[in-house]
């Protein structure tokens, strides 16, 4: 099969695209046959070799690339819940392997997988497990309760644009900060308030937001990794979930968490249900063929994207 690797660490020149052995699935896996898998910066991040500087994974010859999935169960392995033909989506959580999601064949535990519903395609369920988890698993973090109030930093983008929308449904009030060309976006997304990021650059992000919450929100989805900044937004003994690092000390008796994904199918399966009755909105930008991977990085490290690049083998 065909699958997408980085051979070594740097630029787009290190994505190259190889032929292995299809994997075997073992006891409480399935084997999938890929549809669609979508480029995340975190691809980019691994092809570069950040996550090595940063400690997250060890330093190999060849690493797999590539997190979301969807397509179909092509063989399971005993106990795995789930039988050839099943329409499936799953996220690739593990950092340091050989093969990743951006293949045409790729074994996941079940836990890692639910069942597509009707209704929702491979190319946009290649869009929600990373995302949609990482803003599920920050919401929950947060613990805050209907009617309290919620500043979603990062609010245009892939967990933060789920997350307004998630948060929304759950009764939050929601002050959304992203550029001004998504203010209409946000507002059909649910949120009530709205800043825009450039009249705050290099200002004071907490004195525009409590101008419109007065004392400040009672949490913050951080997903634009801000920090300090997002954290003024916070009332005294409130909440900040911060993502993918970028974590502030619990500074004024506010409750820190620093959330990164984990994968769970059950919660997926949830997700994948409120996007196909189109309470959730997956984003996608364009869709590319496997062999054109290096450019789907090329595009992505561009800017100005607005929903995710997905690859189809």
């Amino acid at each position: 099969m065909r699958a997408v690797v980085s051979k070594g660490y740097g630029g787009t020149e290190a994505v190259e695209v190889v032929e292995v052995p299809v994997p075997e699935p073992g006891p409480g896996q399935v084997l999938i046959r890929v549809e669609a898998a979508a480029v995340h910066p975190v691809d980019l991040a691994t092809r570069a070799g950040a996550l090595v500087q940063g400690g997250l994974m060890g330093a190999r010859a060849v690493t797999g690339l590539g997190w979301d999935v969807a397509g179909v169960v092509e063989a399971a392995g005993p106990g795995a819940g789930l039988a050839p033909g099943d329409p499936v989506l799953g996220l690739h959580d593990l950092l340091d392997v050989p093969l990743g999601t951006h293949a045409e064949f790729v074994v996941l535990d079940s836990a890692a997988v639910a069942r597509r519903p009707d209704g929702l395609s491979p190319v946009a369920a290649a869009a929600l497990p990373l995302g949609a988890l990482t803003a599920l698993q920050a919401l929950d973090a947060l613990g805050l309760a209907t009617g309290e109030t919620l500043l979603v930093t990062g609010a245009a983008g892939a967990v933060g644009g789920f997350a307004v929308e998630l948060a929304a449904a759950r009764g939050l009030r929601v002050v959304a900060l992203a550029g001004a060309a998504d203010e209409k976006r946000a507002r059909a997304s649910g949120a009530e308030w709205f800043v825009d990021r450039a009249a705050v650059e290099g200002g004071d992000l907490g004195a525009a937001v409590r101008a419109l919450v007065p004392g400040g929100t009672d949490g913050a989805l951080d997903a634009a990794v801000l920090g300090v900044p997002a954290q003024a937004a916070v009332r005294s003994r409130g909440a900040f979930a911060a993502v993918l690092g970028g974590q502030p000390l619990p500074l004024r008796g506010i409750r820190v968490r620093n959330v990164w994904v984990t994968a769970d199918g059950t919660a997926l399966a949830g997700l994948a249900g409120l996007a196909a009755r189109g309470v959730l909105t997956p984003r996608v930008a364009d869709t590319l063929p496997l062999a054109d991977a290096a450019r789907a990085h090329e595009r992505l490290a561009a800017g100005g994207l607005r929903g995710r690049l997905v690859l189809t083998p």
